[in-house]
């Protein structure tokens, strides 16, 4: 019995390889920006601090395969610049950081408005300010 045959070998490795398509070109907005301006976005504010953890964070954005790993890495920067800089500087850093996002990933990933901001409270029926 055979249970390396060249079929079920490069099936199992197509299970935990990483794939993208030859003939989809790499994502960039209306406004010009593209994945490694984000990137180069991302890893400025992650210089910022020179300990482990932001090392591991450097390296994770560094070796991001696509847009979505790039937006699921910012709640690391998030917490990075956090620790350093206070929640709220932070908070700001990042914003600054999704708009380069717009347009760039699907519907369902871009962000909502939070209740905490005011453009969200005054966009609400019955508000008065």
């Amino acid at each position: 019995m055979r249970w390396l045959k060249p079929k079920l070998t490069s099936s199992f490795y197509a299970i935990f390889s990483v794939s993208h398509s030859a003939s989809q070109p790499p994502a960039v907005a209306v406004t010009g920006v593209g994945m490694e301006d984000i990137r180069e976005a991302m890893l400025a504010l992650a210089a910022m601090d020179n300990d482990e953890r932001a090392l591991a964070v450097t390296r994770r954005i560094r070796y991001a395969a696509d847009l979505e790993a790039l937006w699921y890495i910012r709640g690391e920067l998030m917490g990075l610049l956090a620790r350093t800089h206070g929640e709220a500087v932070a908070r700001e850093m990042l914003e600054d950081l999704s708009v380069l996002f717009t347009d760039l990933l699907p519907r369902g990933l871009r962000s909502r408005p939070s209740p905490l901001s005011g453009g969200y409270r005054a966009s609400r029926p019955g508000s008065d300010e």
